[in-house]
C-alpha cells in the first residue's frame, strides 16, 4: 500500500497544518525510564507517523492515559512516516527506540521487525481481562494479519473501512433518489451521471490507480475474484478476477466513467470540485468534503455477486522486544484498544473502532456507524504478505494502469500472477 491516507484540498491544508511533532522525549533512548523524581512512575516512550488532522485524536487518548494511570506516563512523537521508516528499524534492531511505535501505514511492515526479532509478541497479554488485550474483538482481517506463527504481534493503532461517498445534489439532478446498493445500480449509475462522451465534464465515479489506498480490489473482490489466494499464489488471472476487472476497465476506458491514471489525491479533487458523483474513501475524508460545501452522502459500497465487502486498513502498534517495561507497555495497548476507549476515539475522529462489539456505542452517529458496520466483513489488502508493497506498486499498480489504457485483461494478468508468484514464492508445480 503506497500511503494510507488520502485526503481532499481542504484536508490537504488541515495536514500540512497539523503535522506538528507532538512535544515529547526523543524516541532515542530505548526504553522508558523511571522518573526522576525517585517516585516509581514508569515512562513510555512512542513514536508514531500519525501525523495529519488527525494527530489531535491521538493525543486525546494519550491524556486519558496517562490521567487514568498516575503510574504509567506515555510521551508520543509523531513524525513523518518517512523519518519513522528510516530510523525505526535500526534502533529496534539495536534496541535503542521507543517503547511503543507505529512502525509504518502498511500492515504488512511488521514482517521486517519480526524476521529481526526487534518487536515483542504480546500473546501473555492477550485475553478477556480488563487489563488484557482482548484481540478477540478486533476484526477477523486484522487479527489475522497481525498474528505471525501463531503469535500475535500488533495491535491496531486505528481502523478504517472504505465506503461509497456520493454527491446527494448530483444525484438529484439526475433523477438518482438513492446511493447504489447492488453492483448493477453502481454500473448504471456511474454511466447516467457521466456527461460529455468521450471527454466528460461530469464523471460518474472518481477511481484512483497510484499513490492511494486501493480500491481496485474492491471491484474484484465485488464479483469473486482476488489477488493472491490461500495458498499464497496468485488469484489475479481466475476467471473472477478477469471477468469482474474487464467490467470496470471497460467502463473507464469505453463509458468514460472515471479519469485514467489519478493519484489519490487528484481522485479526491475530483470529488470535491463536483466534477465526480461519486468516490470510494475513508473517514478521514469527510471533514474536508463537508466543508468545501458539498452535499455529501455516505453509504456502504455496493454488493456484488460475491456479497457484501470492502477494503480494510489498519496501522500497527507494536512494543519494542528489548523495552524495560514490557508489562506496562502491555497494558497500555490493552486500555487502548478497550471499549472505553475505542468508543472515544470513535466519537471524537469519526473513524470506526478497531473493535465489532462496541453496537450501540457507535450507532449514535450515522457516518460512524456506516463505517464500523463494514467492519465484519472487510478486508486488507495482501494481507499477510512479507513483500506487500513491492507486489503493489512494481505489480498491481502498473497492471490496473495498463488495463485501463486498454491493455488485454486477461495477458495483464497472466503477466501479473508470474510476478506476484516470484515475490510470494508460491510453487505452482
Amino acid at each position: 500500500m503506497r500511503s494510507l491516507y488520502r485526503r481532499s484540498t481542504a484536508v490537504a491544508a488541515a495536514l500540512a497544518a497539523g503535522a506538528l511533532a507532538i512535544a515529547g522525549c526523543s524516541s532515542s533512548g530505548s526504553s522508558g525510564t523511571s522518573g526522576g523524581s525517585g517516585n516509581g512512575v514508569v515512562h513510555l516512550s512512542m513514536l508514531t507517523g500519525l501525523t495529519g488532522p488527525d494527530l489531535p485524536y491521538y493525543q486525546t487518548l494519550i491524556k486519558e492515559f496517562n490521567a487514568s494511570h498516575p503510574d504509567i506516563q506515555v510521551t508520543m512523537t509523531a513524525e513523518p512516516w518517512a523519518t519513522v521508516g528510516q530510523k525505526l528499524p535500526a534502533e529496534w534492531a539495536t534496541g535503542q527506540g521507543p517503547d511503543l511505535a507505529t512502525p509504518s501505514s502498511d500492515p504488512g511492515s511488521i514482517f521486517n521487525y519480526i524476521k529481526t526479532n526487534s518487536v515483542l509478541p504480546l500473546d501473555s497479554a492477550v485475553g478477556a481481562g480488563a487489563s488484557q488485550i482482548d484481540s478477540s474483538a478486533f476484526p477477523a482481517s486484522v487479527k489475522s494479519a497481525f498474528t505471525v506463527n501463531g503469535k500475535l504481534y500488533a495491535v491496531p493503532a486505528n481502523m478504517a473501512t472504505l465506503v461509497l461517498y456520493y454527491n446527494k445534489t448530483m444525484f438529484a439532478k439526475a433523477g438518482i433518489t438513492a446511493p447504489p446498493a447492488t453492483e448493477a445500480a453502481f454500473i448504471a449509475d456511474a454511466k447516467k451521471l457521466t456527461t460529455g462522451g468521450s471527454t466528460p465534464s461530469q464523471y460518474g465515479l472518481s477511481l484512483a490507480d497510484n499513490n492511494t489506498i486501493q480500491m481496485w480490489p474492491i471491484l474484484q473482490w465485488m464479483g469473486g475474484g482476488d489477488i493472491i489466494g490461500a495458498n499464497n499464489c496468485a488469484t489475479i488471472n481466475d476467471a473472477a478476477s478477469v471477468n469482474a476487472l474487464t467490467t470496470w476497465a471497460d467502463l473507464v476506458k469505453n463509458d468514460h466513467i472515471s479519469p485514467v491514471g489519478q493519484a489519490g489525491a487528484d481522485a479526491d479533487t475530483l470529488f470535491a470540485s463536483r466534477k465526480a458523483a461519486m468516490e470510494i474513501n475513508g473517514p478521514w475524508a469527510a471533514p474536508g468534503y463537508v466543508s468545501d460545501g458539498i452535499d455529501l452522502g455516505i453509504a456502504e459500497v455496493p454488493v456484488g455477486s460475491a456479497g457484501p465487502v470492502t477494503l480494510a486498513s489498519t496501522v500497527p502498534l507494536m512494543v519494542e522486544r528489548t523495552t524495560k517495561y514490557p508489562a506496562q507497555a502491555e497494558e497500555f495497548l490493552a486500555w487502548y484498544t478497550s471499549k472505553t476507549a475505542q468508543t472515544k476515539f470513535s466519537q471524537i475522529s469519526g473513524f470506526p473502532p478497531a473493535r465489532t462489539d462496541l453496537g450501540s456505542a457507535v450507532d449514535s452517529n450515522a457516518t460512524v456507524a456506516t463505517f464500523a458496520k463494514a467492519l465484519p466483513y472487510a478486508k486488507l489488502y495482501l494481507a499477510g504478505q512479507p513483500n506487500a508493497t513491492q507486489i503493489d506498486s512494481d505489480v498491481y499498480v502498473p497492471f490496473i494502469q495498463s488495463i485501463e489504457r486498454g491493455a488485454d485483461v486477461q495477458s495483464a494478468a497472466d503477466a501479473a500472477a508470474k510476478q506476484i508468484n516470484a515475490l510470494t514464492g508460491c510453487k505452482t508445480s
